[in-house]
């Protein structure tokens, strides 16, 4: 076994019982990095020199019998929406090329402040706009589970990063699946905590009030691991809850017996994979084998969660988007004649086509004689959404399903079919709505060997019964131990 296949909490170990150092971890990763990235294409940039200078300080921790936390020394990766001083920011837009942040975000510090090495800036659907991370500016990332298919999106680097083993871990923002979906695609564990567990300060906005920061891991153990890092209260943040955190670890192995598990009739849709539909209910079945009850739910107002989403999350976007105009950070149209040219040309050379196509839905949904017609009726709507969680959860501890209606898709498949493509988060968007935490969890693979990922969902602040419920059925499988074939 390669030290690159090893996941984070097994080199944590090795780390602590100083067989290996966490610079030849970080200089393992560093080489897998030369050797597979020219094809997966999963890092914007790589931050040897930062890296290299972080694992020499772990292992001087460690020597002096200091460790920062328990993953100190293991070396992770970032999707490009996070602020790291002193290292490019881009989002994956040509508007932020050459944008250097001079401070870090709150959980780029506070992986740091853990002493994990962070090896580079990992690609992105342009903005977090997308689920296939072909609408980067600086090109796709390629699946390495089969090169010529999506890694998922917007997180698709940083799923594709750790699947190709070039990462132990990472973390991605998930908007309306992007950490789930891509993890699905990858054979990962991602984690979309609840809306407000993970601070958002110094994580650059796409939708207020649907992103939310988490953990993309090879085991559940990991994703436990690495959310316990981040999961703080955060002054900086005005959305940031004051809700303790637990130890997501602690009651890991507890098992399901006992537990009620959710089965909702709206997410198993005609025109669903055969495969991904035998597999999710396999694995179902697998959770009854465990002692867990399946019941019947339903979540009537899912149908309208896709449309409620792209009045939202566009208005939202087109907001936050505004402040990208070329006058105090990255790119700036330098041959324009006046300011409102300046403005026009910036945009329309730093902006790609997804989102020019979302700022003017948003600017459309929320203009004079629109709002109360498309915006305030998609709020209120949202709010059905909720309700209808509130009300299942009432019956159930947990909601399983799946988390895309089909696998892996071939890139350029969906590039030129907008509707198409959107039509790919149905089953995560309800989650980011109501602002619950959700869990990707590998499942099982289609007869060509490409990932099949399970969605579990759960109550507010309840990510430590979701890791308990991922944990029961990983424990019984071995999905998660197969390697791409890179």
């Amino acid at each position: 076994m390669e030290l690159t296949d090893l996941s984070m909490l097994e080199l944590a170990a090795k780390l602590a019982a100083r067989e290996v150092s966490s610079v030849e971890a970080t200089r393992a990763c560093l080489a897998r990095i030369a050797q597979v990235d020219g094809k997966v294409k999963a890092f914007l940039r790589v931050d040897e020199k930062g890296a290299l200078a972080a694992a020499e300080a772990s292992d001087a921790r460690r020597k002096a019998g200091n460790p920062a936390s328990p993953l100190d020394g293991v070396p992770i990766g970032l999707k490009d929406i996070f602020l790291t001083e002193g290292v490019e920011t881009t989002c994956g837009s040509r508007i932020l090329q050459g944008f250097v942040p001079p401070f870090d975000g709150t959980v780029v510090g506070l992986l740091k402040q853990a002493g994990l090495p962070l090896l580079g800036k990992l690609n992105m659907d342009e903005f977090a706009m997308g689920s296939s991370n072909e609408g980067s500016a600086f090109g796709p990332t390629h699946n390495p589970w089969a090169l010529d298919r999506t890694p998922g999106g917007s997180s698709g680097g940083s799923a594709a990063a750790v699947a190709a083993r070039e990462a132990f871990g990472a973390l991605g923002t998930d908007t309306g699946g992007s950490i789930r979906q891509p993890a699905a695609f990858t054979n990962l564990v991602g984690l979309k905590p609840t809306y407000g567990r993970v601070s958002r300060y110094g994580v650059i906005a796409f939708a207020s009030s649907l992103d939310q920061v988490g953990p993309m891991a090879r085991t559940v153990a990991d994703a436990a691991a690495l959310l316990q890092l981040i999961a703080r209260h955060d002054p900086l943040d005005s959305t940031s809850a004051a809700v303790e955190a637990p130890d997501y670890r602690e009651d890991l192995e507890g098992g399901v017996r006992g537990l009620k598990l959710g089965v909702p009739r709206e997410y198993f849709i005609d025109g669903m994979d055969p495969e991904v539909q035998a597999t999710v209910r396999e694995a179902m079945k697998a959770y009854e084998r465990l002692g867990a009850t399946l019941v019947d739910v339903s979540l009537p107002h899912t149908k309208y969660a896709l449309a409620t989403y792209y009045l939202l999350a566009p208005a939202e976007a087109s907001s936050n988007l505004a402040r990208y105009d070329g006058v105090r950070y990255g790119l700036r149209a330098k041959d324009a004649k006046g300011l409102r040219e300046m403005y026009g040309q910036t945009r329309d050379r730093g902006f790609g086509s997804e989102v020019k196509r979302r700022i003017m839905l948003g600017t459309y949904a929320l203009s004079a004689g629109y709002y109360d017609a498309y915006y305030l009726r998609a709020q209120k709507v949202r709010t059905l959404i909720r309700q209808d969680f509130t009300k299942a959860y009432e019956q159930v501890d947990a909601i399983l399903s799946p988390i895309s209606p089909v696998p892996p898709f071939k890139l350029g498949d969906k590039v030129d079919d907008p509707l198409s493509m959107y039509l790919m988060d149905v089953f995560t968007l309800p989650c980011n709505l109501a602002g619950l935490p959700g869990l990707s969890l590998p499942c099982g693979f289609t007869k060509s060997n490409l990932p099949i990922g399970l969605q579990i969902l759960g109550k507010p602040f309840d990510e430590a019964r979701l890791l308990r419920i991922g944990r029961a059925f990983e424990r019984e499988h071995d999905f998660h131990r197969r390697f791409a074939p890179l």
